[in-house]
């Protein structure tokens, strides 16, 4: 048996087995090339940190160096300078409506996506993950027009409705992957209960898929919260426009200000990286509990 067996894997699959993976060598090798990732990501977000608390001239001189006398007042200037408290307060109504939008109307489309038939489906399926090919840039001069003749530039609404539309088909065919992995005989008993398909979708379907909802409610915000292009064009008063467009203003308005600019960036990183740090455990579970059918 174990050398029909052997015969049958190739010879990469034979070496990996054989060596690879049971050797201290290759998992020394797997831990080098993870950390020298990491810290790709993580060296650039502690120079920011740690010269948000320098002044301007020790980060041109000394910019790799720690403080040597740590000062908030880089911060301070954020608030009372570019005023960012209200560029956070523009930034989560936007993000935090585009996600609970994207939630409620992706999750009832996903339900009908995994567990109903009927006609077209499979082109609707088929046009979705079209759709996910389609780059904001090509579709910006028609979005700008429509909101411009609906009279809602500079407006909320200018950024949640384009945002929650394109963020639709990422999320039902997530979610309707995700439900489709969940027995049948779970429908069936809900059946047998009375349940119509609405509550079978609030007290069956919903509570099981959390994970894949968290997951998506996560990329979905990350996204809205980073959507600088769509930002610029359909939103430039200060009373709605978000974080990331103060961050591009305070670039080009306060660009020797090197405080000033660290700070804003920290503060612009530090609620996405809580965010994150909070959901860490249901999204890893949401990302990967649907990819094995059960």
């Amino acid at each position: 048996m174990e050398q029909a067996r052997e015969r049958r894997l190739t010879f990469w699959e034979r070496m990996q087995e054989r060596y690879f993976s049971q050797s201290k060598i290759g998992k020394i090798f797997i831990y080098v090339v993870l950390t020298i990732w990491s810290m790709t990501t993580i060296f650039p977000l502690a120079w920011v940190f740690l010269n948000s608390f320098k002044e301007s001239r020790e980060i041109i001189t000394d910019t790799f160096k720690l403080p040597t006398d740590p000062t908030l007042q880089n911060y301070v200037n954020a608030f009372e300078t570019v005023n960012i408290g209200r560029s956070y307060l523009n930034s989560f109504i936007i993000s935090g409506s585009v996600v609970l939008l994207v939630l409620f109307i992706g999750g009832i489309a996903a339900f009908a996506m995994a567990r109903m038939q009927f006609r077209l489906r499979g082109f609707l399926q088929t046009l979705l993950v079209a759709s996910l090919l389609i780059p904001s840039f090509a579709t910006i001069v028609p979005v700008y027009r429509m909101m411009i003749g609906m009279d809602l530039v500079n407006t909320y609404r200018a950024l949640i409705i384009p945002q929650t539309a394109g963020n639709l088909p990422f999320a039902i065919l997530v979610i309707s992957g995700y439900m489709a992995t969940i027995p049948r005989e779970l429908e069936e008993a809900a059946v047998m209960d009375g349940c119509g398909r609405f509550r079978m979708f609030t007290k069956v379907f919903l509570p099981i898929s959390l994970p894949s909802f968290a997951t998506v409610g996560i990329f979905v915000f990350l996204w809205s919260y980073n959507d600088l292009f769509s930002s610029l064009v359909l939103v430039s008063h200060e009373k709605v426009a978000p974080i990331v467009v103060l961050l591009s203003n305070v670039s080009s308005q306060y660009g020797t200000d090197y405080g000033l600019m660290t700070a804003a960036i920290a503060m612009t990183v530090i609620p996405v990286l809580i965010f994150y740090l909070l959901a860490q455990k249901t999204f890893e579970k949401g990302a990967t509990s649907g990819a094995v059918k059960g």
